[in-house]
């Protein structure tokens, strides 16, 4: 092994009239006055998302798993909420013709009857006002944006609210109502319900 040999890559530098070249490890610049060039093959790949589509323009994005639970649970209280409403105009009916059978015909047990009757029917039609509301919340998950992830977290503050106030009965309404506010307002929630304007 000679360091004359032009092809020993251990041998010393030889010097052709270019000028020093730069040794290993350094970064070659471009001479003055040539536009720098990337690099060779194929171009840069876009930056990966966390949700699996590889950052491509249009392509669809997954729901994350904690959104999917919360719109299941917004189903389940939405539905809840529709057949309560239903049990109770049944019950309001029932509950007004006992009350006056029980007390007779006085005047004060008709105008009582009529008073508990229309409260049930006032509180059935709350139920189902509200039970419609979650039903439409669950239904936007799909397609919805920032307003809907908004409503949802308003949804669930009122029915954790509700369900603390209704203990014991409305613990499962208040374990829902939590756990929808906890999966939507989470990064990856966000991320779902923004994703409309990420991509303009």
């Amino acid at each position: 092994m000679s360091f004359g040999d032009p092809n020993n890559p251990y041998g010393q530098p030889q010097d052709q009239g270019q000028g020093q070249q730069p040794g290993y490890g350094y970064p070659q610049q471009a001479p003055q006055g040539v536009p720098p060039q990337q690099g060779y093959g194929y171009p840069a790949a876009p930056p990966l998302s966390p949700y699996g589509n590889g950052g491509l323009p249009g392509a669809a994005m997954q729901m994350p798993g904690g959104v999917k639970a919360a719109r299941v649970m917004l189903w389940i209280m939405g539905g809840l909420n529709v057949i309560g409403a239903i049990g109770m105009i049944a019950l309001s009916s029932a509950f007004s013709s006992e009350l006056e059978k029980s007390a007779g015909s006085s005047a004060d047990a008709e105008t009582f009857a009529s008073l508990g009757q229309g409260l049930m029917i006032a509180a059935a039609v709350f139920s189902l006002i509200i039970g419609v509301i979650a039903i439409l919340l669950a239904v936007k998950f799909k397609s919805g944006g920032n307003g809907v992830r908004i409503g949802a977290i308003v949804y669930g503050s009122v029915g954790a609210l509700f369900g603390v106030f209704s203990l014991p009965l409305g613990l499962v309404t208040l374990a829902l109502s939590v756990l929808v506010i906890v999966f939507v307002a989470k990064s990856d929630g966000s991320a779902w319900f923004n994703r409309n304007k990420q991509q303009y």
